[in-house]
């Protein structure tokens, strides 16, 4: 299959999200939208809110796997790798350094700038549901199913709340949605994977997760048991992001490898830096007392945690080729896009506005931002610039 983009193409593109994109997964999938879809145009709306659709049924991280499958289709299985590499490496090395007693975001001055990119966040998502809702909900029934969908999102906050959306979502398509058009768009990019590589990831990942543990007991190798400990907890999330943090503090908190007072410090320094949440393993990595700890435990900590959800996302998206074309699947697709738009809905109210907006001062700069983003046009980097701005001026004054 011929590749539209190249390696250091993606990796650049990643590179820079990965410094800019604060505010939690549903964030970076705003961020992902604004800069791959709308400005350089990887794919349209309609293949983008599939792919974000199927990750959100997907073990693993959402926003991360959504990032890795458009690499791997812009410049297959190396520009996938670049997409990750790019995207978690900004936070992974300012974790690393945080673990090393570095006081990164110390002071009025750190603290007004975390501020303001939480603001800004509340005007890229709100663009991200804006954009998509235009583009996925052109009618009354897939409206409703974004209003359902929010609804279910909101009273049952999580991952069991967006999955049930989800879920509604698919059903209301296959029965509302089968005589509907598609809005115009593009045809539905493919991600080329072999199925042969496909049936090997998801081999591999079973193997994975019941050799794991058998080869730390059999050992008593400290980096298998951390390789272990990460991988089950990738392996049993849906969702991504706070969703994995119970599974973290049993797996080295509960067991003695990392002090609970370390595991909170490590958690608020994941929220202030960019990019996923799963690099807070990198972090525990590098504190555990089991393994090699250092920059080699906060490798070993994060390629585990990350490696589940790509082997099943790589597994999975060959039979997906094959599947979405169908009628009855577009269906369903169509009633779980409109879905995803009102998911994003609810988590622009919470937790995106109602942890970053706390007064006028506030949403006057969400306001900014939101104006900056679609009637001039700026691109989400320099945005974040300034809101970075406006929350220093906001604390300091």
């Amino acid at each position: 299959m011929t590749r539209a983009g190249t390696v250091p193409e993606v990796f650049g593109a990643f590179l820079r999200l990965g410094v800019t994109s604060f505010g939690g997964p549903i964030a970076h999938l705003g961020y992902f939208r604004d800069d791959l879809v709308a400005r350089r145009r990887w794919m349209d709306d309609r293949a983008y809110a599939d792919l974000v659709a199927l990750c959100q049924f997907l073990p693993g991280p959402a926003s991360s796997q959504v990032g890795f499958a458009m690499g791997l289709q812009r410049a297959g299985f190396l520009g996938a790798l670049a997409a990750f590499v790019g995207f978690t490496l900004p936070s992974v090395v300012l974790l690393v350094a945080f673990a090393a007693g570095a006081a990164l975001f110390g002071g009025p001055v750190g603290g007004g700038i975390l501020t303001g990119l939480g603001i800004v966040a509340v005007a890229i998502v709100a663009q991200a549901v804006w954009g998509m809702a235009r583009a996925l909900t052109p009618d009354a029934p897939r409206a409703g199913i974004a209003v359902v969908a929010a609804a279910l999102a909101l009273l049952a906050p999580g991952a069991l709340g967006q999955l049930g959306a989800l879920v509604v979502g698919v059903v209301a398509g296959v029965v509302l949605l089968r005589g509907t058009s598609e809005p115009p768009g593009e045809s539905l990019p493919s991600f080329g994977v072999p199925r042969a590589a496909a049936i090997g990831c998801l081999v591999a990942a079973g193997v994975a997760l019941v050799g794991l543990p058998a080869l730390a007991a059999a050992t008593g190798s400290g980096l298998v048991a951390l390789a272990d400990a990460f991988f089950r907890s990738g392996a049993l999330v849906f969702g991504g992001g706070h969703v994995v943090l119970p599974l973290l503090q049993a797996e080295v908190v509960q067991t003695g490898w990392v002090s609970p007072e370390a595991f909170l410090t490590g958690y608020g320094a994941a929220q202030a830096v960019p990019g996923p949440l799963f690099t807070f393993a990198a972090y525990l990595g590098a504190v555990s007392s089991v393994g090699p700890g250092g920059v080699a435990g906060a490798a070993v900590a994060l390629v585990a945690i990350f490696l589940p959800g790509f082997l099943v996302l790589v597994g999975v998206l060959p039979f997906w080729d094959a599947l979405r074309g169908r009628p009855r699947v577009r269906a369903a697709m169509r009633g779980a896009n409109a879905a995803v738009v009102g998911i994003l809905g609810a988590a622009l109210y919470t937790p995106v506005f109602t942890t970053a907006v706390t007064g006028p001062a506030p949403f006057l700069l969400a306001l900014v931002g939101f104006a900056l983003l679609t009637a001039f046009r700026t691109p989400a980097w320099a945005v974040a610039i300034v809101g970075a701005v406006g929350g220093v001026i906001l604390t300091l004054f």
